[in-house]
């Protein structure tokens, strides 16, 4: 791919980003809600998400031959598609799992709270 086409890729994909107000949720799960507060804030002090959601749910699922049924805490981030690489290397130096479950959710919204998550992510 030459640079020029790459340029052009970026901008292009960026203006489809901006014309469909499309941003991402970081869905990431976490062992108690002082942990998703916790990193809720570090991630909104480095303004890498404009806006945290915490929610209890319940997970199942298999860890080391065991079937686990816990109580967790999902933080939603809603930042913009760039912010996401920046986001998982933060998240994985302090969450406490081992395997945190980090996953990006395409989604988009109406305009004026996309271009006020635009401010907050700048």
């Amino acid at each position: 791919m030459n640079c020029l086409f790459q340029i052009q890729y970026h901008y292009t994909f960026r203006y489809i980003l901006i014309m469909n107000n499309s941003f991402i949720l970081v869905y990431i799960t976490n062992p108690s809600i002082e942990e998703a507060k916790r990193i809720a804030a570090h991630l909104l002090s480095k303004h890498l998400i404009a806006c945290a959601n915490i929610v209890p749910i319940n997970s199942m699922y298999y860890w080391q031959d065991k079937l686990c049924d816990e109580k967790e805490f999902v933080l939603l981030g809603k930042t913009l598609p760039s912010r996401y690489k920046e986001i998982k290397k933060e998240v994985e130096a302090i969450h406490p799992y081992k395997t945190p479950c980090i996953m990006k959710i395409s989604v988009s919204s109406n305009r004026k709270y996309f271009e006020w998550l635009q401010q907050e992510t700048s």
